[in-house]
């Protein structure tokens, strides 16, 4: 992986929130990125399809829903970073949104 690439990627403050998402809920769902972040569908798809695209995040689809979760295997150096965001916004006000509850079921 890339590091120009990855902090690229990051540097997106949509692209950001989602890895903040992703992180703090470990499987999140499309429909419930649109729902938490006040975006389109095909807003989001787009950030993810980059983030997936530089295998930052992993896909897997069941039924009509599609799940991203991290990619376990990035490098020691990525995972690094996409920790201390995860961390950086468990104490950031701006991002006091991560403890909200969103009722959309997936199923």
């Amino acid at each position: 992986m890339d590091q120009t690439d990855f902090f690229k990627c990051l540097s997106d403050p949509t692209r950001l929130d989602i890895i903040k998402w992703v992180m703090a809920r470990e499987n999140v769902c499309v429909c419930e990125l649109t729902e938490l972040l006040q975006l389109s569908q095909p807003k989001i798809s787009r950030h993810l399809a980059l983030l997936r695209n530089l295998s930052v995040l992993l896909d897997q689809r069941q039924g009509q829903w599609v799940y991203y979760r991290v990619n376990p295997d990035l490098p020691e150096w990525a995972n690094a970073v996409l920790k201390i965001i995860a961390q950086s916004a468990q104490t950031d006000r701006q991002t006091s949104y991560l403890n909200t509850s969103v009722n959309i079921y997936c199923d």
